[in-house]
């Protein structure tokens, strides 16, 4: 199984970008991981909220292929603890999920159109997170997930 975690916009600050590679590196030893990187929607300052989600829509719409499977972290999503990732992870490898791709939303989440095409909604917190934080918040969690499956020590419950 390829897992894939799907973003918009760049990590502006160093200590992100570091923490992405040391979990990347980490992930990387579990299964195939890459980072998709899409670039703001142009003039997007002067878009409406709605519009902009539509835009952003259809750059994550444009790169989804048959087969995939697109989870979205979103506030409202189903909330899981870490032992309930692990398992959510490990059920999607059993039935043979070729591709799990998870996104993460622009600054005012995701249009309907996305959420009619994702397979599910995961919640990371009720908080509310920076788009560049999330993204080492999540990637620690699918480490994480993937130790709890390996069994080796590094969740404490």
């Amino acid at each position: 199984m390829k897992i894939s975690l799907w973003y918009i916009g760049k990590n502006k600050q160093a200590f992100i970008e570091e923490g992405i590679k040391l979990y990347t590196k980490r992930i990387s030893h579990y299964t195939r991981f890459e980072l998709k990187h899409f670039k703001h929607v142009k003039n997007s300052e002067s878009l409406s909220p709605t519009e902009l989600m539509k835009k952003e829509a259809t750059l994550y719409l444009n790169e989804l292929q048959a087969g995939d499977s697109l989870i979205l972290l979103d506030e409202n999503g189903k909330e899981l603890n870490s032992r309930q990732f692990a398992a959510f992870l490990e059920q999607k490898q059993m039935i043979a999920t070729k591709h799990l791709i998870f996104a993460i939303g622009g600054a005012y989440g995701f249009s309907k159109e996305l959420k009619q095409k994702a397979a599910g909604k995961i919640s990371l917190s009720k908080m509310t997170f920076s788009h560049q934080l999330i993204r080492i918040i999540f990637l620690e969690q699918l480490y994480r997930g993937f130790t709890i499956i390996k069994g080796e020590k590094y969740h404490n419950d």
